[in-house]
C-alpha cells in the first residue's frame, strides 16, 4: 500500500516538474515571435514583394520617369510585344530567341562538367583542398573583371586565346602544309561569339555548381557504395544506381538555378561582344535595358520583363516535374 503511494507521489511529482517545465518555457509574449519575423517580413515587403507589385503597375502604364504625365494604358504593353507590327516586338522576341540559344548552349556544360568536376574532387588526392579552392576562385570574381580579362584573352590580334592556337597551328603547319592562318574574330562573327560567351560563363559559374556536387556526393552513406562493390558493381554501376538517384534534388536545384541564371545574362554579352555581330548576343535583358533606361519606357520594358518571368518559371515548373521522383 505505501509503495502504491510512493509511487502516486512520485509520478505527480514528475508531473507538476514537467508543466513548470512547459512553463517556464512558455514566459515569453505571444508576440515575440512575430516581432522576430518583423524585420525579414519588412526586408521582403521592401524589396521583392512590392517592387514587384509596382512593376506590375508600371508595366500597365505609358510610364516615362523624366515625364510627370504617366497615362494608363491597361494591356497595351503586352499587347505590342506580340503584335507582329509593333515596333519593340521584334527586337524583344529576337532578345528572348538569342536568350534562348545561350541558355540551351550553357545548362548542358554548367550541369554535366561540373558533376564529373565533383566526382574528381571527391576522391583522395594530394593537394585535394587546394584545388577546390581553385575551382571555387573565379566565381567570386565581378563580371565587370571576368568581362574585362576576357576581353584581353579574345582580342583578335593580339589576345593570348589567338596567339595559342597560331602557335599550334604553325607548329601543325611544319608536318602538314595548311593555309595562312586566319585569326578567329571571337567578338565579331558567329559561331564564335556565341562559343566565347558560353566558354567565359562555364569557366565563370563552374565552380558553385561543382561546390553544390561535392556536398551533395558526400551525404550519400558509404556503405551503399560498399554493397554495391561487395555486389560486383562497377563504377558506371555505382555512378547510375547510387550517385545519380541520391542527387536527384541537388540535381533539380542546379538544373533550375542553372536556367534561371542563362536567361537573365547580361553582363557577359554587353562588356565583350556589346550585343554583336549585329544584334546575334543582345539577350532579352539587353533589350530590356535599353528600352527602360536608354529609351526612358519603363512601361514596355516591365511588360518585358514580366513576360520573361512568366516564361521561366513554366521552365522551371516543367523542369520540377520532370526530374521529381516518381512513385511505383
Amino acid at each position: 500500500m505505501s509503495a502504491t503511494v510512493q509511487e502516486k507521489a512520485k509520478t505527480g511529482t514528475g508531473a507538476g516538474a514537467q508543466q513548470s517545465r512547459r512553463g517556464k518555457l512558455r514566459l515569453h509574449h505571444p508576440l515575440t515571435p512575430y516581432a522576430l519575423c518583423a524585420p525579414y517580413v519588412l526586408l521582403l515587403l521592401t524589396f521583392v514583394i512590392g517592387p514587384a507589385i509596382f512593376g506590375v503597375w508600371i508595366s500597365l502604364h505609358d510610364w516615362d520617369y523624366l515625364l510627370p504625365q504617366r497615362p494608363f494604358v491597361g494591356a497595351q504593353n503586352y499587347i505590342d510585344l506580340f503584335d507582329p507590327e509593333s515596333v519593340i516586338s521584334e527586337r524583344f522576341w529576337v532578345g528572348m530567341s538569342n536568350t534562348g540559344i545561350f541558355t540551351v548552349a550553357s545548362v548542358p556544360f554548367l550541369v554535366v562538367i561540373p558533376l564529373a568536376v565533383a566526382l574528381l574532387l571527391n576522391r583522395r588526392f594530394p593537394a585535394r583542398t587546394f584545388f577546390r579552392a581553385m575551382i571555387f576562385a573565379p566565381f567570386v570574381l565581378g563580371i565587370a573583371v571576368v568581362g574585362v580579362l576576357f576581353n584581353y584573352l579574345l582580342e583578335t590580334d593580339f589576345g593570348l586565346i589567338n596567339a595559342v592556337f597560331e602557335f599550334f597551328y604553325r607548329l601543325l603547319d611544319v608536318v602538314l602544309p595548311l593555309a595562312p592562318y586566319e585569326p578567329i574574330g571571337w567578338t565579331q562573327t558567329q559561331p564564335w561569339a556565341w562559343v566565347a560567351l558560353v566558354g567565359m560563363t562555364v569557366w565563370w559559374t563552374l565552380g558553385f555548381n561543382t561546390v553544390i556536387y561535392l556536398a551533395g556526393i558526400q551525404g550519400i552513406p558509404n556503405e551503399q557504395y560498399e554493397a554495391a562493390e561487395i555486389d560486383g558493381a562497377g563504377w558506371w554501376g555505382k555512378l547510375i544506381h547510387i550517385t545519380l538517384p541520391g542527387l536527384r534534388m541537388v540535381m533539380i536545384f542546379i538544373i533550375t538555378t542553372t536556367i534561371l541564371a542563362s536567361a537573365n545574362m547580361f553582363g557577359q554579352s554587353y562588356l565583350v561582344t556589346n550585343g554583336g555581330p549585329g544584334d546575334s548576343t543582345r539577350t532579352a535583358i539587353m533589350v530590356m535595358t535599353q528600352e527602360g533606361l536608354r529609351e526612358f519606357k519603363m512601361g514596355t520594358a516591365s511588360a518585358m520583363s514580366y513576360v520573361l518571368a512568366i516564361c521561366l518559371a513554366i521552365i522551371a515548373v516543367i523542369n520540377f516535374l520532370a526530374l521529381r521522383e516518381r512513385k511505383p
